[in-house]
């Protein structure tokens, strides 16, 4: 049986540390149990697929790509059309306001605080599941397979494997079937990393929408290598009951190989 790992967005400005800058609370403890994981059954996994948030500074998910009427930026503020048509939030370079008009009829919007900038500690891999799969790579003789997302400034990228709104002038914001030769190739397709309510979610929503609900049978939540936004455990407990119904597996990353 092969069995493939999808880690999502195991990075530090996730996990629940003093300089992170969107904490997730147990993430850090979550990663750390992915490391065990693969430290012990590395020479069980055949595949492992790692995605990365990845924003600049100006985003449109992000304070600086927002101005109050008195030059002020949203954080931790949801944005809806109708923010935007009464004045209270406005795009901060005017050019883009019929575009992000358009962006908020198809989509809702919530500023986060800057995070997982590319070239910042924030944006690494947590250091204990790092270290493990450098040394996956090397006891398996192949590499991960990284995917980067979210390095367009003018979309929310929650899901690994489209934008929140895909942009026909970007196709890394489309969903790509090539990127999925391995998942598709693997009897399990083993799922962990942050957040449960939000990338997580979106991310194994993205498959089930594209690849039909019938890949949820493949699918292995890891239950203790996750956890949600504090505030949004909901959620993820509703995420978690959908994907069951529709045959995922919900189990502790340690009764995956007893």
């Amino acid at each position: 049986m092969r069995h493939h790992l999808l880690i999502i967005d195991p990075q530090n400005d996730f996990c629940d540390l003093p300089q992170s800058a969107l904490p997730v609370s147990g993430a850090n403890a979550d990663l750390q149990r992915l490391a065990q994981l693969i430290t012990r059954h590395g020479t069980q996994l055949d595949g492992i697929t790692v995605t990365l948030d990845s924003h600049h500074r100006y985003d449109i998910a992000h304070p600086a790509f927002w101005r109050g009427p008195h030059g002020e930026q949203p954080l931790h503020t949801p944005i809806s059309l109708a923010d935007v048509d009464s004045g209270r939030w406005l795009p901060a370079n005017p050019a883009l306001l019929a575009e992000v008009r358009v962006y908020l009829q198809q989509s809702s919007l919530y500023v986060w605080p800057p995070h997982c900038l590319v070239g910042s500690w924030g944006h690494n891999i947590q250091q204990d599941l790092n270290q493990a799969l450098q040394q996956w790579e090397c006891q398996r003789l192949r590499v991960m397979q990284l995917l980067f997302k979210g390095l367009n400034p003018l979309t929310e990228h929650f899901s690994a494997f489209e934008a929140d709104v895909p942009r026909a002038d970007d196709p890394a914001t489309c969903f790509d079937h090539q990127q999925l030769a391995a998942l598709l190739a693997a009897d399990r397709v083993l799922v962990g990393g942050e957040a449960l309510s939000h990338c997580v979610a979106s991310s194994v929503r993205s498959l089930l929408r594209h690849l039909g609900p019938d890949f949820a049978r493949k699918l292995v939540l890891l239950e203790d290598c996750s956890s949600p936004v504090p505030g949004f455990e909901k959620q993820a407990e509703d995420f978690v009951a959908e994907i069951r119904q529709l045959g995922a597996h919900i189990l502790p990353s340690t009764a995956l190989f007893a």
